[in-house]
């Protein structure tokens, strides 16, 4: 004959007055941890009472019940309560939702405060991100979700990064089969195909760390702070339809650049531009490119020009200037340190008396006729000119004393001296010629697709490392080459080793 199972009988819940309900000796929670109870009182003031509390009738000497109730599991929220009411923001007479265990139970008040903390299961990382990706889908702003879990909006910008993972990166996190500082780097880029396919190569591999696949997946790129970047400006490179990666986890110096092909181009027009206004100036020719190498200007012969007096307005500005340098580094002579404001203003200063001795230099009209401008890209990614550069073939002839006209300048059929021809100047960016308008022709070569400069890109890059993997001694030649030209040679990179 089968045994009847005992059922389990569970306690009553009932509503009771917040004034008849006393905090429990018996509970075990006596060092404050997790949320302040400030923030606890406010989430219920907007969400309401979202778990009971459980208590248990006071009783006299006699065993008598009083009509009190003790709380031996939900203490926090009985504080936050007890603070709301303290705060007129709830009344006294409040009821409360609870669960009411018999006074005589047998099993002891301190074991079901134990059991209610350390039965707890903490909430997995992942189902806060995918919530909080939830909760935007629904209409909730970044700034909503933020105030509703008082958090900082960038805590929400970060966790919305997060959950935007690939689903299958996503999935391997769950199962703990890879480490949240590892996932934090996926979020740099928003290709899944990418970051799987980055996974997959580092994933067997004893080189798991972030800052490797934050590598991984920025190879096609260049930084922010490229001076190529900087000198088109990251708003002008987004407002051409560019994306910017960026880290919320880490510095990232601006973010990458992921669309090279678009800044190559948006700084050669940009060149283009500022040469054709050099241009106008009357030089024979100007070289435009993202840096001039290093002995450029070897046999060519430098004009000199006669430096601009300074006005008389540019000079009262200089005077006042210096006498206000002189004033501030007198004052703050004995100072140990700065204050911010006086420290930028010291900054403004010196700058403004550096722009002011960089005066404009006239050159003679007859040698720019023959001259050219280096323009260029310095580190910093601010434009760098370099004029009054003759070429050797541009020299003038030597007169003589026979002041007879030569037979090529003079007119076979009519005996007059021909009229010299109308120089152009010629303009080139990164050693290719540029066409003027009069030059133009609308059935000239297109420039390719952005997308397939993007492609052929990868592709020449990949076909690089092949070689070079099948051809160590020459990456090693390479390596040597790159350490001894940064440490003896302190000019702008150039060429295919630039770093």
């Amino acid at each position: 004959m089968a045994t009847a199972v005992q059922k389990i009988t569970l306690s009553s819940s009932r509503d009771i007055p917040f004034n008849k309900l006393v905090l429990s000796q018996a509970n075990v929670r006596r060092v404050k941890a997790g949320v302040p109870i400030e923030e606890l009182a406010e989430s219920i003031a907007r969400r309401g009472l979202i778990q009971s509390l459980h208590v248990r009738p006071v009783v006299d000497a006699e065993g008598q019940e009083t009509g009190m109730f003790e709380v031996p599991a939900g203490g926090r929220r009985y504080r936050a309560l007890e603070m709301l009411a303290k705060q007129k923001r709830l009344n006294k007479t409040t009821l409360v939702p609870c669960v009411v265990s018999a006074a005589n139970a047998a099993i002891l008040i301190d074991e079901v405060s134990l059991a209610e903390n350390i039965e707890r299961a903490p909430l997995h990382p992942l189902d806060q991100y995918r919530a909080f990706q939830a909760m935007r889908d629904k209409g909730m702003t970044e700034e909503d979700i933020a105030a509703a879990f008082f958090v900082d909006i960038n805590v929400v910008k970060q966790r919305l990064r997060l959950a935007s993972v690939s689903p299958a990166l996503l999935e391997i996190y769950a199962e703990d089969g890879m480490e949240l500082k590892q996932l934090m780097a996926f979020t740099v880029s928003h290709d899944h195909a990418r970051q799987e396919q980055v996974w997959e190569a580092i994933r067997n591999s004893w080189q798991k760390e972030p800052y490797h696949i934050r590598r991984m997946l920025t190879e096609t790129t260049v930084r922010a702070s490229d001076k190529r970047a900087v000198f088109v400006g990251v708003d002008t490179y987004q407002a051409a339809g560019g994306v910017v990666m960026r880290d919320l986890f880490e510095s990232d110096d601006g973010g990458w650049i992921q669309d090279v092909g678009l800044l190559d181009r948006l700084v050669s027009e940009k060149l283009t531009t500022i040469a054709d206004e050099i241009a106008t100036h009357g030089w024979k020719w100007v070289e435009a490119a993202v840096s001039i190498p290093y002995g450029v200007t070897r046999g060519l012969r430098d004009i000199k020009g006669v430096p601009l007096s300074i006005t008389a307005e540019q000079q009262a500005t200089s005077d006042a200037l210096k006498e206000e340098l002189d004033r501030l580094t007198a004052e703050y002579e004995d100072a140990d340190e700065l204050p911010d404001e006086i420290d930028q203003r010291l900054s403004e200063i010196e700058a403004a008396l550096d722009a002011l001795d960089e005066r404009p230099v006239r050159y003679d009209p007859d040698e720019i006729a023959i001259a050219g401008v280096f323009v260029s890209i310095d580190a910093d990614g601010s434009l760098s000119m370099d004029r009054g550069y003759v070429r050797p073939e541009d020299e003038r002839p030597v007169e003589v004393a026979d002041e007879t006209a030569s037979e090529d300048d003079v007119d076979p059929e009519t005996g007059e001296i021909r009229t010299p021809a109308v120089q152009r100047v010629v303009i080139t960016i990164g050693g290719q010629p540029v066409q003027t308008e009069e030059e133009g022709d609308d059935n000239g070569i297109k420039p390719l697709p952005e997308r397939l400069v993007i492609e052929l890109t990868a592709h020449r890059t990949l076909a690089l490392r092949n070689a070079l993997a099948k051809n160590p001694h020459v990456a090693m030649t390479m390596l040597l080459h790159k350490l001894l030209s940064d440490t003896f040679i302190h000019t702008n990179p150039t060429g295919c080793l630039e770093a």
